[in-house]
């Protein structure tokens, strides 16, 4: 993926909509406290919009990461490089046409020989390249490549004396500190430096605030305004100056996996919140043997949690989100825990998804302290700032 181009053509992609879409959408009143936002749909935002039609403006974007992972291109492949306004971006170019024939051959592919089952996807065939490959390889048929943990999947017919899940966790909440440890830990404010595309591969400042049992809200200040992602314990938005709505209510998988980072902040109740099973074989991160288990009845796939085999931290999570093409992971790697407060807790994390690359490094945490509870009430549209890419 050419991420360098994709970072200045998403930024000028989420100005332009701020400006040509006007205030009526991006700067409308907030939902009251424990009501969600309508989300708006693909085709009141975007021209041209032909095939997807009739979902959110957040999976309609999603979708657009999915077609990026599957093909290793990015916007300006697709999409006028020079367009300033939405009408220029909806242009069909060349290979926008092409997108729409194969999206349309994959839906008969499912339709007609798996039944409606989603089987067949744009990775399908391109496995991150542009062209699909048509001769094998003799590398790839020859080569042991490692192999990827994020895929690994529970075999039919579960050992016997296979761990629990709840044996896993108990070992990672003692690695932890315990639970009477953890019991005593009420919140906790942060304080770091964020690296990412949205902040051109440049370390900004970060706040994250947490409240037990599971409310989350972290605070990006990038040069173009605040990037605010709000957990309230049921609800979930991120609010940021360069996304195409300025408070977007979080839905499907990216709510769940705000839940499941809330409760993770406070892991007491992460057995009890959670449906959990295991029985997955041997696999390794960095060379370190791990035990994963993973979520249940939160839809399939259900996000994965990775310990540390040894030490019994959690050092990865991977969750998912469905778009109207397929399924996208987005995987978070925990390391550096430091004691706060008598509980460890991970100072760097990296988050990786279908739109690119983050890095949070926390420099001091605060625990026990008093926290307004409107940082977890519905954020307010957050006002972009001019900045030069």
């Amino acid at each position: 993926m050419k991420v360098g181009s994709k970072r200045v053509m998403l930024y000028a992609l989420g100005m332009a909509i701020a400006y040509f879409t006007g205030n009526s959408l991006l700067h409308g009143q907030a939902a009251r406290p424990g009501t969600q936002q309508k989300p708006l749909m693909a085709e009141d935002v975007f021209k041209n919009v032909q095939l997807l039609k009739g979902i959110s403006v957040k999976e309609f974007m999603d979708t657009m990461g999915f077609f990026s992972a599957a093909t290793g291109m990015n916007c300006v492949d697709c999409h006028s490089a020079e367009g300033d306004s939405l009408a220029e971006y909806a242009v069909d170019m060349p290979l926008k046409q092409t997108a729409r024939k194969m999206i349309l051959m994959v839906n008969m592919l499912n339709r007609g020989t798996f039944g409606g089952q989603r089987k067949v996807t744009c990775y399908t065939c391109h496995r991150a390249t542009e062209h699909p490959e048509v001769i094998p390889s003799l590398l790839d048929q020859y080569s042991i490549a490692p192999d990827d943990p994020d895929k690994v999947e529970i075999p039919a017919g579960r050992a016997a004396g296979q761990i629990s899940a709840d044996q896993i966790l108990d070992k990672y909440i003692q690695a932890i500190g315990g639970a009477p440890q953890i019991a005593k830990l009420t919140s906790f404010v942060a304080k770091g430096t964020y690296e990412g595309f949205d902040s051109f591969s440049e370390k900004v400042p970060i706040e994250v605030f947490a409240n037990a049992p599971n409310q989350l809200t972290t605070i990006v200040h990038t040069q173009h305004g605040d990037n605010v992602s709000t957990y309230d314990g049921s609800h979930g938005w991120v609010a940021a100056a360069d996304k195409l709505m300025r408070v977007l209510p979080l839905s499907g998988g990216d709510l769940e996996g705000a839940k499941i980072d809330g409760y993770l902040a406070f892991p007491s109740g992460i057995k009890q919140q959670f449906k959990w099973r295991t029985g997955f074989p041997a696999v390794a991160i960095d060379d370190r043997s791990v035990q994963v288990i993973q979520e249940v009845g939160a839809g399939d796939p259900g996000a994965k949690l990775y310990f540390d085999n040894q030490s019994g931290l959690l050092v990865r999570q991977v969750r998912y989100s469905d778009t109207a093409v397929g399924v996208i992971p987005t995987q978070i790697d925990y390391s550096d825990y430091r004691d706060v407060a008598g509980v460890k807790m991970p100072f760097h994390w990296v988050m990786t998804w279908t739109d690119g690359k983050s890095t949070i490094e926390l420099s001091e945490v605060q625990p026990n302290v008093h926290i307004d509870a409107a940082k977890f009430a519905t954020p307010a549209a957050p006002k972009a700032k001019a900045a030069t890419p």
